[in-house]
Formats: C-alpha cells, sequence, structure tokens
C-alpha cells in the first residue's frame, strides 16, 4: 500500500525539473554571481522545493485521471488504477507534499515562493473541475507547457538576482514547451489508433486529429523560433550562431514523434535515445561557449541592419 502512494508521486519524473537549469545559468550570467558554498545548497534546495511541488501536482492528477487511464493500454496498470487507494490518504499526501515545498521555499525567497505557489495553482487547474484545463482542446497543452517557464523562472530566482526574466524567453521557453506537449499528444494519438479510444481515454482528443495536431506543432515550433531570435538578437548576439542546431532539435524531435510507440509518450525514458542526449549535450555546450566568447563581426552586421 505505501509502494502505491509513493508511486504516484511520479519521483522518476523529477529529472523534468531540468528545465530549471538554462534559468540558473541566465541568473548567474545576468547576476555575474559565482557558485560559492551557501548558494550550491540554495540551489539543492529549490530544486528539491520544485521536486515536490511537481510531485503533489502528479498525486492529484494520477488521482483524477483514474476513470479515463482505463482506457490507456498502458496507464491502466497504473497503481492507482489498480489498487484501491484511499481518498482521505491521497488528500493528504498531496497537502503535506505541497506544503513541504512551500516550506522550504519560504526559506529561499518571496519571489521563489510565490513562482512555486503559481507552479502548483497551474496543476489545479489542468487537472480538477470545474475548469481542468486537460480536458480543453489546445488550452490542454498550453497550460501544462507554461510549466517549462515557471521551471525557467524559478531557477532564475534561485540564483538571488531579483528581477524578472526577459519576456521573449520566457514565451519562447513557453512555446518550445507547447511544441513538446503537441507532439506527446500526436505520438498518444497515434499510439492508441482509435479515435472513440482516444477519445475516452483523453476528452480533448475528441476534437484532435492528426493533422490538427501537427498544424498546432509547426505553430508552436514557429513561435517559440521566433521569440528565440528575438532574444538571441536583443540580449547576445554570438547566440544567434546556436539558432540552426535549435532548429534541428525541434526536427529531431518530431522525428522521434512520428516513431512507432513513440518513447516521446513517456518524456522520461527519452534518455534511451542516446543520440538525442549527446546531441542536447552538445547544445549545451555550445551555449556555454558561446556566452564567454565574443565575436565582433555579427555585432558589425547589426549595426547595418
Amino acid at each position: 500500500m505505501i509502494k502505491n502512494y509513493i508511486q504516484i508521486a511520479r519521483l522518476d519524473h523529477w529529472f523534468k525539473n531540468v528545465f530549471m537549469l538554462p534559468g540558473i545559468i541566465m541568473g548567474l550570467y545576468y547576476s555575474n554571481l559565482r557558485l560559492e558554498n551557501t548558494s550550491v545548497m540554495i540551489l539543492i534546495s529549490g530544486i528539491f522545493a520544485t521536486c515536490l511541488i511537481a510531485s503533489a501536482n502528479y498525486v492529484i492528477n494520477e488521482w483524477l485521471d483514474v476513470e479515463s487511464d482505463k482506457y490507456h493500454p498502458i496507464k491502466k496498470n497504473r497503481a492507482a488504477v489498480k489498487s484501491k487507494l484511499k481518498p482521505g490518504i491521497i488528500y493528504t499526501e498531496y497537502a503535506l507534499i505541497a506544503l513541504a515545498g512551500l516550506t522550504i521555499s519560504y526559506f529561499i525567497s518571496i519571489r521563489f515562493l510565490l513562482t512555486e505557489f503559481f507552479l502548483l495553482i497551474m496543476g489545479l487547474l489542468y487537472n480538477v473541475n470545474p475548469i481542468r484545463t486537460k480536458d480543453k482542446p489546445y488550452l490542454d497543452v498550453l497550460s501544462e507547457s507554461i510549466n517549462n517557464p515557471i521551471r525557467f523562472t524559478l531557477g532564475w530566482f534561485l540564483t538571488g538576482i531579483t528581477l524578472i526574466p526577459p519576456s521573449s524567453i520566457l514565451v519562447a521557453y513557453w512555446m518550445g514547451g507547447a511544441f513538446l506537449m503537441a507532439t506527446k499528444r500526436l505520438a498518444e494519438y497515434r499510439f492508441l489508433g482509435d479515435s472513440k479510444v482516444a477519445a475516452s481515454y483523453r476528452k480533448s482528443f475528441s476534437f484532435y486529429n492528426e493533422k490538427k495536431l501537427i498544424i498546432s506543432i509547426v505553430f508552436y515550433a514557429l513561435c517559440s523560433s521566433f521569440f528565440l531570435a528575438i532574444f538571441l538578437i536583443k540580449h547576445r548576439i554570438e547566440l544567434l550562431l546556436s539558432f540552426p542546431f535549435f532548429a534541428l532539435l525541434f526536427a529531431w524531435y518530431l522525428h522521434i514523434g512520428f516513431e512507432d510507440n513513440s518513447i516521446v509518450q513517456t518524456p522520461e525514458k527519452l534518455y534511451t535515445k542516446k543520440g538525442f542526449i549527446a546531441y542536447i549535450f552538445f547544445l549545451f555546450i555550445l551555449i556555454i561557449v558561446l556566452f564567454k566568447i565574443d565575436i565582433p563581426t555579427l555585432r558589425w552586421f547589426l549595426k547595418n541592419y
């Protein structure tokens, strides 16, 4: 029984908080700070607090999805579906995990606490009726992917910086997350095969089809690229050299999404795509290098533009 209650907190999904890392790097860059022993402890505490808030959202998500998960050939084996879990324990678990995350956040900073609270609220809006954005087409993707810029902002505030992150990078991050989420929807829809079964599993699938999902994927990718380019040009022109590599990242991920029984349905297992993971590390190192080096020629192009 205890194991089942632990499983619904989805500790294996904590890796998704890696989306905090760019926020941490950008915050350190803009504040000209260096990591010290104290700041490292703050980073660890902040990341752990975010993991707890995410787990609270997962608990309520898995519990409220019990009926619909029965129609999914894999998710029907989840602990919440197969086991007779008690509602009282579920809601107590949710409250305790959320409270622990918020308490840790309080001792980091008020800005960090408010951002964590926003992440918690978005989990409720996504999962709980009468709003339950999860069931509404397009809004399901946009409301879940907004967790990406929230995580970016959490990483940003962990560095001690008090300014709000540039809006261009937040929107780019949001639309990039929407691209990932819409690709996941496409992979799920293709995997389920039957439109009626898909609609029983996820209500938004009663509206979606492959064509609509692909069009939305292209839209999110274009929006993310547009705002990413604005950020790169405005804040550090050298980073513009990474843009083609970001484009390849989008294309590669979409290619993976079209595979049979695509791994993007369960992003926590994306590590099995070793070539793709290696490419992400390469892109990460490239960005670090472009932050460090100056290329005056690129500024010449801006002046003449």
